[in-house]
């Protein structure tokens, strides 16, 4: 994020327990790994969101994984296709930010948004 400077990014961290370790919500130092004021950041105790992806059982639990969409996309009853998506995201930030750069430079931005 340090990279992108542009305020019509934002990201949504969403912390969820895969880890025996993971019982709880993150921690304030946790949190404090992503200090930026773009990203919001949700704990998702009972992983709806990784059951939404895709979760059916243990092994199939949605982690460690970055999605990149398009500016006005909307969640209706399905998750949408993101134009970029991988994992782990420390391997793949690279792809991620690539995405996004591409997003920003590619016109007009949605009605609302600051230019």
């Amino acid at each position: 994020m340090r990279e992108i400077s542009s305020q019509d990014v934002r990201v949504f961290v969403i912390w969820e327990p895969v880890l025996p370790t993971d019982f709880v919500a993150p921690s304030t130092a946790a949190l404090a790994r992503i200090p930026d004021v773009r990203a919001a950041q949700y704990w998702d105790r009972k992983r709806g969101l990784s059951h939404l992806l895709g979760e059916h059982n243990r092994s199939t639990v949605v982690w460690d994984y970055i999605a990149v969409y398009a500016p006005g996309t909307l969640w209706q009853d399905t998750p949408p296709r993101p134009i970029y998506s991988d994992h782990p995201v420390r391997d793949v930030i690279s792809g991620a930010k690539d995405a996004v750069q591409r997003l920003l430079a590619s016109g007009p931005k949605p009605a609302g948004c600051e230019k």
